[in-house]
């Protein structure tokens, strides 16, 4: 695993077609900005992690509640929308 420190405003590039930006500090939270391809799934870990794809796919399109996801915690699925900061 490679660790950084990175400061508001700093980006990390992954690969080609990925970066990663810190868009804001608060306390112990760390806003992030994702930027990769339409055809790139990014997901939280708890999201990633869950046991039954369909779960997954549930949560992705809107179909199934889950409370221990925050809003604005799914990063990207399909099209991505415009953060309002």
């Amino acid at each position: 695993m490679l660790v950084l420190s990175r400061k508001h405003g700093e980006i990390v590039c992954i690969g080609q077609n990925v970066t990663v930006t810190v868009l804001s500090i608060d306390g112990n939270r760390v806003k992030i900005g994702v930027n990769a391809l339409p055809e790139v799934s990014i997901l939280r870990g708890e999201l990633r992690d869950l046991p039954d794809a369909s779960s997954r796919e549930g949560l992705l399109h809107g179909r199934l509640s889950a409370p221990a996801v925050q809003p604005g915690g799914l990063l990207r699925s399909g099209s991505v929308q415009p953060s309002k900061t």
